[in-house]
């Protein structure tokens, strides 16, 4: 069972290092990612992906099995998923194509060479990212950011950011780009913490809004927190993260934003704050 805000931020380790998911967690990129998906999804007979889409009996939930009977039958994202908002690319596909990795290699492909005609706008996911990212700077924890972006793209959008305002506070940034696997993987991971020169630990958080974020840092053995900052109600929380034999992986911790996020650091590094958050948590 998932634990609350308070009894989290008691058992967590203190952090020494942070790793930050990309879109939907530090940023918002805007209507991209969902017009290159719209780009790709009816490309999916000519990718020759169409025998790969799982069946009912493989998905996690019947709302997974809508979501990728929809797409069988029209090739295209249901329209009130697109209007939510909430789901990223990489959990689509892995939605759709399950552990089948040449799938969603292929797919993901696809995706980088569509995201190519979109790609431009980005904006701080919430606002006060960068005075949350200074304080734990200055508190030095190591942060670093892992996507599965690729690189050319990464690069211009990070450069962008609040105009550039971002760049010297991480001391590592690996993209879906550089390493044989993308998430839930936890190959880039690993090669964040390599860069990082530390090992992976209790004492490592990575902090992202998506089912491959928190699979990817448990199978790293590091702490997961997930970022629930496009509002998904608690109950559906727990049934993407059931706990089963075929669906383990579940996170450390849950913040609902990243004021949430900040009192969870500053209590789990014995910061003083005076504020209190858990009497309005949803």
């Amino acid at each position: 069972m998932l634990r609350e805000l308070d009894e989290a931020a008691r058992a967590l380790v203190a952090p020494r290092v942070v790793l930050f998911d990309w879109h939907a967690t530090l940023v918002d990129t805007l209507d991209a990612m969902y017009q290159a998906v719209d780009d790709v999804l009816p490309r999916i007979p000519e990718l020759g992906l169409m025998s790969s889409l799982v069946t009912e009996e493989q998905c996690k939930t019947p709302e997974d099995a809508r979501l990728v009977n929809y797409v069988r039958d029209n090739l295209r994202l249901h329209p009130k998923i697109k209007a939510a908002r909430r789901i990223s690319r990489t959990d689509i596909f892995e939605v759709l194509f399950g552990n089948n990795e040449k799938a969603k290699h292929i797919a993901h492909g696809a995706f980088n060479r569509a995201y190519r005609n979109h790609y431009g706008e980005v904006r701080p996911f919430e606002g006060g990212e960068l005075e949350l990212l200074t304080e734990m700077h200055e508190l030095h924890v190591k942060l670093g950011i892992l996507t599965n972006r690729d690189r050319e793209f990464f690069e211009h959008e990070f450069a962008k950011v609040e105009d550039g305002a971002w760049l010297g506070l991480f001391e590592t940034t690996v993209c879906g780009c550089d390493t044989g696997h993308r998430k839930p993987n936890p190959e880039s991971l690993f090669k964040a913490l390599e860069n990082l020169n530390e090992k992976p630990g209790l004492d490592c958080w990575y902090v992202g809004d998506s089912t491959t974020d928190v699979a990817a840092a448990k199978r790293a053995g590091i702490t997961s927190v997930f970022f629930n900052g496009t509002g998904w109600e608690h109950e559906w929380i727990n049934k993407i993260f059931p706990g089963t034999k075929s669906h383990p992986y579940q996170p450390d911790a849950i913040v609902d934003s990243f004021v949430e996020f900040k009192w969870l650091m500053e209590e789990c590094l014995g910061v003083s704050h005076d504020y209190c958050l858990l009497s309005n948590r949803k």
